[in-house]
């Protein structure tokens, strides 16, 4: 069983970043996507200002965000990097499963990862992932580099959005074609 402390809140800007996009793209009519909460049960409470201090997970959370862009079901987990290595740790196997059921299912599931000492954001596809994956179930890498991304999934900050995903999530449709 997992315990829950404030090293929990250590994506919350990003989370946050992620969070304004979705209600730029709620207002403009262009998607629906909601945060999913991970189900907690309390165990120290502060009576002070009535606080979680300590916490207990109820189960394994798959995807930090659900929802639906112009009818395609999509979900997607925000990840922050704070070198140009990202490590495969940091993505549990319950959630590339429960991604690879969802995209079974029809819907559009992929990552969005901060790097945050470039403050540049992208948007990695569930199959580039699973290539990732496959290598370190193979003895290989346990990590990806920043070099090995696919440059034109890098998103470009425009308009009002902090996070342009849909932008992501449209080259994403494109080379499924």
């Amino acid at each position: 069983m997992a315990t829950w402390n404030s090293r929990g809140l250590r994506g919350s800007s990003l989370e946050e970043f992620v969070n304004l996009t979705n209600e730029k793209y709620l207002e403009q009519n262009l998607a629906l996507i909601q945060k999913i909460p991970t189900p907690i049960t309390p165990i120290n409470i502060d009576k002070g200002t009535r606080h979680i201090t300590l916490a207990y997970f109820d189960q394994k959370s798959t995807v930090d965000y659900m929802g639906a862009v112009q009818g395609i079901p999509v979900c997607f987990d925000a990840k922050e990097c704070h070198t140009d290595t990202f490590p495969l740790a940091n993505i549990h196997e319950h959630q590339v499963e429960f991604m690879k059921r969802f995209e079974g299912q029809g819907g559009i599931a992929f990552f969005l990862i901060a790097f945050t000492a470039r403050e540049e954001y992208y948007y990695l596809r569930l199959s580039l992932l699973e290539k990732f994956w496959e290598r370190r179930n193979s003895g290989g890498r346990k990590s990806f580099r920043y070099e090995e991304l696919e440059p034109e999934f890098f998103l470009d900050r425009k308009n009002s959005f902090l996070i342009p995903y849909l932008e992501g999530l449209q080259k994403d449709l494109d080379a499924r074609d």
